[in-house]
């Protein structure tokens, strides 16, 4: 799914593996509970709808799909074993666990996977992830309602057994599966809520590791509970896990000290003043941070030195140093580093990073000299505009940064004006999805740990291309990499790699900083797997005194 960050303390908590890193600390006091911290509430746990990283991490919890990643290891959940493949690659049969049920006691079946793949692709539900099914038959086509949902190329051959029919080749296809848009849905609650249904727990069956229960929609705190219907309760060793929504991280670190949450993220001083404890750890995530220009809004944002300048007006090493201290890392292209690798152990952004870093190496006198050619293009003396993010104290925190960063680009004959707006989450999201937003610091997590889930954001008209940046190369590069490459590991590779370079190049958004993050972790508290899709598998963590 698109996991969309909040920049705040953390997107969840993303307790982690290496949570356990010497010394003692005290324990939660009951082992059987592990008590998170959230940046921000639920937004809906309607798989279908889902676009962000607190609703993912929630349904991870709580769904189960074909497939599991526990680390970095993909495994069958619903899926009894890995698909049978054909030779040409395009058709995956599935069989399902015949234990599997549904926290109601009922089966859960192959038609539960239909029914919920065909109602995310229908344009009546409004699923903003509808464009990942594409690849899958006539995904495309329904998507652009051309063609029935009916006609998706998904079929139960019988209760326990799925097949998929695929118009291309997709090397990532089962990776992309564990995102939560995947996961079945019991067709009865759908028809019996309509659209109350994903609102409040009253409405949802689960089938994986625990239920939700008592969950209104709008609440800071939730719980969710041991499923005993789930199909491998016996390595769901935590009983109960408990969030609490924390948006700024002096409160994280007291509710931590004060023994009152297991997990928190410290950002900036907080941060540094614990670095030295036991249960202090950074993480890096498979997510990164970057500036979406919106030029259908402000004119300027078209011309590519603009951009640029923009861009090389940022010192992303001192932002991090003094804003952020949190393990975050500066990037050159929108793709995060050990991540992809080649046939040859390969990162991924190697190459970019060598041939584009310098579009995001901050040079403040380039960059005024830059801006001043762009301006004088665009025929404009003034720029003014307004950067939006959200409305926790680090992201107003990094408003003023980049808001000072930018302003330094004033001289030579020409002028910035940089207004700030801070607001809650959702309001973000649907300015961004609205195409309201001049400027907006935003974020990607990786819905499976391949490239094209970062660099498939940004084709023309595309659904998350919300600064609306269009160039015919980009189009193709991407295209072919899902085309006429895509069984060719080379070929994909280099198409991939040249996207993300001209992305860079052209400053279609400008890349921030690859997330770390600051855990105070329970040294108690061990195998929280953090998985390369961007969420943390519970099956097997443990919280022992």
């Amino acid at each position: 799914m698109k996991k969309q960050l909040w920049l705040g303390v953390a997107a969840t908590s993303l307790a982690l593996v290496l949570a356990a890193c010497g010394g003692k600390s005290s324990s939660s006091t009951d082992k059987k509970t592990i008590r998170v911290m959230s940046s921000d509430i639920i937004n809906t746990m309607d798989p279908n709808l889902a676009t962000d990283v607190i609703s993912g991490q929630a349904m991870t919890n709580t769904y189960a799909g074909l497939y599991r990643f526990h680390g970095n290891k993909l495994e069958p959940d619903m899926a009894a074993k890995m698909a049978t493949v054909s030779k040409d690659q395009k058709t995956y049969t599935f069989h399902l666990r015949k234990n599997a049920k549904w926290s109601d006691g009922k089966q859960v079946t192959a038609d539960d996977f239909v029914y919920s793949w065909k109602r995310a692709v229908d344009p009546a539900t409004k699923s903003e992830y509808a464009y990942i099914f594409s690849g899958i038959e006539n995904a495309d086509a329904i998507t652009a309602g051309k063609k029935n949902k009916s006609t998706l190329g998904v079929k139960a051959l019988n209760k326990t057994t799925l097949q998929v029919h695929l118009e291309k080749v997709m090397p990532y296809f089962e990776k992309m599966i564990t995102l939560q848009t995947f996961d079945p849905i019991e067709k009865k609650n759908v028809e019996k809520y309509g659209n109350d249904y994903g609102t409040k727990s009253s409405t949802l069956t689960f089938n994986g590791p625990y239920v939700l229960k008592k969950w209104s929609g709008s609440d800071n705190k939730w719980t969710e509970t041991k499923n005993p219907n789930y199909w491998d309760k016996k390595n769901v060793k935590v009983d109960t896990l408990k969030y609490q929504v924390v948006k700024d991280p002096s409160t994280a670190l007291n509710l931590y000290q004060d023994n009152k949450l297991d997990d928190v993220v410290l950002s900036g001083n907080n941060a540094q003043q614990m670095k030295n404890d036991p249960a202090f750890n950074n993480v890096p995530r498979n997510a990164t941070y970057y500036l979406e220009l919106n030029g259908n809004r402000i004119s300027q944002f078209k011309n590519v030195k603009v951009r640029q300048a923009l861009s090389m007006a940022i010192n992303r090493s001192s932002f991090i140093k003094k804003v952020l201290g949190n393990g975050s890392q500066p990037i050159s292209t929108v793709v995060p580093s050990k991540m992809m690798y080649n046939a040859n152990g390969e990162d991924f952004t190697k190459g970019p990073d060598k041939k584009v870093g310098k579009y995001t190496k901050y040079d403040l006198a380039t960059a005024k000299k830059t801006f001043a050619e762009g301006m004088k293009e665009t025929g404009s003396k003034n720029l003014t505009f307004t950067l939006t993010s959200d409305d926790t104290e680090l992201a107003k925190n990094t408003l003023e940064y980049l808001q000072n960063a930018l302003e330094k680009l004033d001289g030579n004959g020409y002028t910035i004006k940089v207004q700030t707006k801070s607001v809650p989450f959702k309001t973000r999201l649907q300015l961004s999805a609205d195409r309201k937003s001049d400027m907006v610091v935003t974020a990607w997590s990786a819905d499976f740990p391949d490239a094209i889930s970062f660099l498939d954001m940004f084709t023309t008209g595309g659904a998350y291309n919300d600064g609306e940046w269009s160039n015919k190369t980009y189009d193709n590069l991407i295209k072919a990499s899902k085309g006429a490459d895509a069984t060719n590991a080379t070929k994909r590779w280099n198409d991939l790699q040249s996207a993300a370079e001209l992305l860079s190049q052209q400053s279609g958004v400008i890349p921030l900083y690859q997330l770390g993050e600051s855990h105070l972790t329970r040294t108690s508290i061990k195998d929280m797997k953090a998985c390369p899709n961007g969420m943390v598998n519970f099956v097997g963590a443990t919280n022992s005194k």
